[in-house]
């Protein structure tokens, strides 16, 4: 009898810490890079009436045996009837025999693997003793990103910027008492860049976010926000100056704004990219080279993230026996 494991978001956060995801990420990553792991494009449909789109992300990793895919929605009504816009679901079979294994809530496996891939590049690029974060973006993805930082470096002191100061408020109580620092608000995007070390860019704006002549000497940047050709999170001349790393070279060059924009203008070509993550991980490439170089990541997001975060997860519930489980 097939038995199938169903984890809400609760549960996969009593399942694991964020350090086990940014693990699952460096190994992922790797994977990647190397091209030992079959992750097709994306398939989408779009809905008419109501106005939705539905993605379908699948992925295959020998090293977790699992086969994944995650299921998205995006409604845009949805919001007026007190719905999610954004709904999702990773379901995860036995590589070796096609058996269903299990069914994680998707956005809480988003949340998690995006935060831990900035984890991840931190690790990789940022200085040994950073110790300041600033994140723009007092949304899910925001928590995640200093949830992450946190995670590999020790961080003292974090600021926070937000469209919405009743948004930045919130989220400083909630950190700082989350993660035991100090988490202040920032008046203006100049103040939140004084005394960054790492900057963690999660908005939704289509336009810049900051002033490039604001940053400080050395920084590292995750941007995770702009995911779409048409909108662009971080400056350009930000992005021209900065030793650029990305999180999978195709999907970036067709999907975020902040490399497309400036492609498009002429102001710069795909060998800016230094590197994938993935290779700078497994050593193929080199990472931060002077102490006053700025160090950029950008990532939109893949689909084999999903499958190394809901592997495990998966693993790790099993272990401590959470999740409802029901024969099939």
């Amino acid at each position: 009898m097939t038995k199938l494991r169903i984890l809400s978001g609760k549960q996969i956060r009593r399942s694991v810490n964020m350090r086990d995801i940014v693990d699952a990420m460096e190994m992922a990553f790797i994977e990647l890079s190397l091209g030992s792991a079959k992750m097709p494009i994306r398939t989408q449909i779009p809905i008419t009436e109501p106005k939705g789109t539905v993605l379908f992300m699948p992925s295959y990793m020998k090293v977790t045996e699992m086969i994944g895919i995650k299921t998205v929605t995006l409604f845009e009504d949805n919001r007026q009837n007190d719905i999610p816009y954004i709904q999702g679901m990773v379901c995860l079979f036995d590589g070796n025999n096609g058996t269903p294994r299990a069914v994680l809530d998707g956005m809480t496996i988003t949340a998690l693997r995006t935060g831990a891939a900035s984890g991840l590049a931190t690790m990789l690029l940022a200085h040994s003793d950073t110790s300041n974060c600033t994140i723009f973006g007092a949304g899910v993805q925001g928590r995640t990103q200093l949830e992450a930082v946190c995670a590999v470096r020790g961080i003292k002191k974090a600021v926070i910027f937000d469209t919405s100061p009743a948004a930045s408020v919130a989220f400083a109580k909630e950190m700082s008492k989350a993660l035991d620092i100090e988490v202040s608000v920032a008046k203006t995007s100049k103040e939140a860049l004084k005394e960054a070390d790492v900057i963690c860019c999660a908005t939704i704006s289509q336009t810049p976010i900051f002033d490039d002549n604001d940053l400080p000497a050395g920084v590292h940047i995750n941007a995770v926000g702009s995911y779409k050709p048409h909108v662009q999170e971080v400056p350009e001349e930000t992005i021209l100056r900065s030793r650029l790393y990305v999180d999978h070279r195709q999907s970036v060059l067709e999907e975020t704004g902040d490399l497309i924009i400036p492609m498009h203008k002429g102001l710069m070509t795909e060998e800016h990219i230094v590197a994938e993550i993935g290779e700078v991980a497994a050593g193929k490439a080199p990472a931060r080279t002077t102490d006053d170089e700025i160090t950029f990541f950008k990532s939109v997001g893949v689909a084999l993230q999903d499958l190394a975060a809901a592997a495990i997860v998966l693993k790790r519930a099993e272990d401590l026996d959470i999740g409802t489980v029901v024969e099939l």
